[in-house]
């Protein structure tokens, strides 16, 4: 096989085949719960928190799956669409249970006389959660680590109680306001502006470890840390996404065991990064000889480093 590049770097305008793309970056983005292999005792932790009615946090390095968990989770249980709160620094609590556009609503009230405060109000990821529900929806609230210090210790009493108040609403005119969901337009009658799951919804709330939790908050959840990947892990991992053939097998093999090795040595690399060295390496396109090495440092660079 011959590394055939896209981009030469003459800067002539070409017609370009730039192939199909690798499964896991094809757009739209489509969920693909099959192909998640979950480690040892990660079974018995959903399981747990599915029964308790707790959140299930899991810790462990970026790319060993623990977002992919909840999509599996709510395909084989028939929970729906999971809904996605992803933390920055800049992340409250209230932006997750409801945004208000007080602004937009001045402004309409002053151009049309327009009063409807139910156009200018929207659920959050968290708050249509915890809208009452036959079934239990799935929320995975992604990266907590990155949170302002406060956020989990504001999380309690909702994770507690499993309820908020709308203030906006409590003290509307109107007792039930149709308020619009996270994710769509469909409308939910909030009344007297509270809002309370009759279900309490599968909550996966993830961490790199890269801070402490508080006691309180941690008392609250089902803990699991991702275990460091085996050979045998990432070669079903590998086989899941990606058909290797018999040829191609033992470089890929060997390129799982160099993997692991630099995994056990503490340096920082992510699963997906393997995923893309072997489709490059087993692709039409691969590179040759030459440039494999060359490749594969680039693909497989350690986090860590800049």
């Amino acid at each position: 096989m011959t590394w055939t590049p896209f981009y030469v770097g003459d800067g002539t305008p070409k017609n370009v085949d730039l192939g199909a793309p690798p499964p896991w970056r094809t757009f739209p983005r489509k969920p693909a719960p099959t192909e998640f292999r979950p480690p040892p005792g990660l079974v018995e932790a959903v399981n747990a928190a599915l029964a308790l009615r707790r959140p299930l946090l899991l810790t462990g390095a970026p790319g060993s799956g623990k977002s992919s968990v909840i999509e599996q989770v709510a395909a084989e249980l028939k929970l729906g669409d999971p809904l996605r709160w992803h933390i920055t620094s800049r992340s409250t609590l209230v932006d997750a249970l409801y945004r208000y556009d007080a602004l937009g609503r001045i402004h309409a009230q002053r151009l049309a006389g327009d009063d409807d405060i139910a156009s200018f109000l929207r659920l959050g990821p968290l708050g249509t959660a915890l809208l009452p529900a036959e079934r239990p929806r799935a929320l995975l609230i992604d990266e907590l680590d990155k949170s302002d210090f406060d956020l989990p210790s504001d999380l309690l009493d909702v994770l507690e109680r499993g309820e908020f108040e709308i203030p906006e609403l409590a003290r509307h005119q109107q007792d039930v306001v149709p308020v619009r969901a996270w994710g769509g337009t469909d409308r939910h009658p909030v009344e007297k502006g509270q809002v309370r799951c009759d279900t309490f919804p599968f909550i996966v709330m993830t961490s790199n470890g890269e801070r402490d939790f508080p006691a309180a908050f941690l008392r609250r959840c089902i803990r699991f840390s991702m275990p460091t990947p085996t050979v045998e892990s990432l070669q079903q991992v590998v086989a899941a996404h990606l058909t290797v053939s018999e040829d191609d097998s033992p470089a890929v093999d060997t390129l799982i065991a160099h993997f692991v090795e630099r995994l056990h040595a503490g340096e920082s690399l992510a699963v997906d990064q393997l995923l893309n060295a072997v489709h490059v390496l087993t692709s039409q396109e691969a590179p040759d000889s030459d440039a494999t090495q060359g490749v594969l440092e680039l693909i497989l660079r350690e986090l860590s480093r800049v």
